[in-house]
């Protein structure tokens, strides 16, 4: 049968394709295997390794020593938030650029298909694999990728694993501050949408509002608590719930950008000036922060510049793997910074309270 260009021949005359089937696996998995890299199984391995034999394959390794120098960092995601997905890819595109690597994307719609969507990647020829949220909370993920012994870095988990390298802010602070920021408005009856239960930073935010509210002697009832999955659909149904109840609360703080923008539409929809009747404040500081009206006051999670220090510390870690040195998970903690924009403002005021939004301001640095 005649082979396409792109085969890689042998000495013997076989190729990596007559490799492969011999063997029963992908392409990939033969390249993987050639090249010592690391996310293919010992029993894969053995396949591999008697189908070479058989066939007699030598690799052509001037053809191999051409494609040595490129880096393949595939990406692993999930994320209900649009904007977040496009900050993040902003970021790891630019980086892998910069250090000569190809960024290759595989989406997983659900947990049962992580196992098939990492394995994508590794036939793929993947060198490591970055993990945003909310995957890189998932165990079944992140074990997998152990299993496998492939280098990888999770981004934006607030209780990132031991063994696991990670990128991050700290999102109990950063909730902290925006409480803070609002009570010291002089809100007293503040509302609060939660994300996405599975998802640390969503744990830690909650955390951080009810432990504001209390430091200030204000009680969180039931009803000021509403639930959502940082998608702007969950948002439109918490901020209709917590605006629907006998008494309106005087501000809204939600978990993500997106259910915050969605607590405006429904405010509007219901003829609610905001911020004149109603404060919405958000968290992450993505794109849509600043396409809606009015612009709103969230906090800023500098989403792209993570991507490109994940993209940094997992090429380190892949470099470092093919030098024999030791592994090392490291943790890195980025700044994040509370922006104050036209949504917030005092309790029936009509704009902002400047002392109170420079305190704000310096509480998230």
């Amino acid at each position: 049968m005649a082979q396409t260009k792109s085969a890689e021949r042998g000495l013997s005359g076989a190729t990596v394709y007559d490799v492969a089937r011999l063997a029963g696996v992908s392409a990939m998995t033969v390249s993987r295997v050639i090249n010592g890299r690391a996310g293919v199984s010992a029993g894969t391995r053995d396949k591999v390794g008697a189908a070479i034999e058989a066939l007699k394959y030598q690799p052509n390794l001037a053809a191999r020593a051409a494609r040595t120098g490129t880096l393949r960092v595939g990406l692993l995601y999930s994320n209900p938030s649009a904007a977040f997905l496009s900050e993040f890819l902003v970021g790891a595109m630019d980086q892998c650029g910069q250090c000569g690597g190809q960024l290759i994307l595989e989406r997983c719609d659900d947990a049962s298909s992580q196992r098939a969507a990492i394995d994508r990647l590794i036939d793929g020829g993947v060198d490591g694999i970055l993990v945003p949220p909310p995957l890189c909370d998932s165990r079944s993920a992140l074990k997998r990728l152990a299993e496998i012994g492939m280098p990888s870095v999770a981004v934006a988990t607030a209780r990132p694993a031991a063994g696991v390298a990670a990128v991050r802010i700290d999102d109990y602070q950063g909730a902290l501050a925006m409480t803070r920021y609002l009570i010291g408005l002089g809100h007293s009856d503040i509302a609060f949408i939660k994300g996405d239960p599975k998802h640390t930073p969503a744990q830690l935010r909650h955390q951080a509002f009810e432990d504001a509210m209390r430091e200030a002697g204000l009680a969180v009832a039931p009803e000021r608590l509403a639930q959502g999955y940082f998608t702007y659909r969950s948002g439109l149904a918490a901020a209709r719930q917590l605006l629907a109840a006998p008494t309106r609360p005087s501000a809204i703080f939600a978990s993500n950008d997106d259910m915050a923008a969605a607590a405006l539409a429904v405010a509007h929809g219901m003829h609610l000036a905001v911020p004149g009747a109603l404060t919405v404040c958000g968290f992450d500081d993505t794109p849509v922060a600043t396409t809606v009206w009015p612009e709103l006051t969230t906090v800023h999670q500098p989403i792209a510049d993570m991507a490109r220090a994940a993209v940094t510390l997992l090429v380190e870690e892949i470099r470092r793997r093919r030098a024999g040195e030791p592994r090392a998970a490291i943790h890195q903690l980025l700044e994040f910074t509370l922006v104050v924009r036209a949504s917030s403002s005092a309790p029936d005021g009509p704009g902002h309270a400047g002392a109170a939004a420079r305190a704000g301001l310096d509480a998230g640095r």
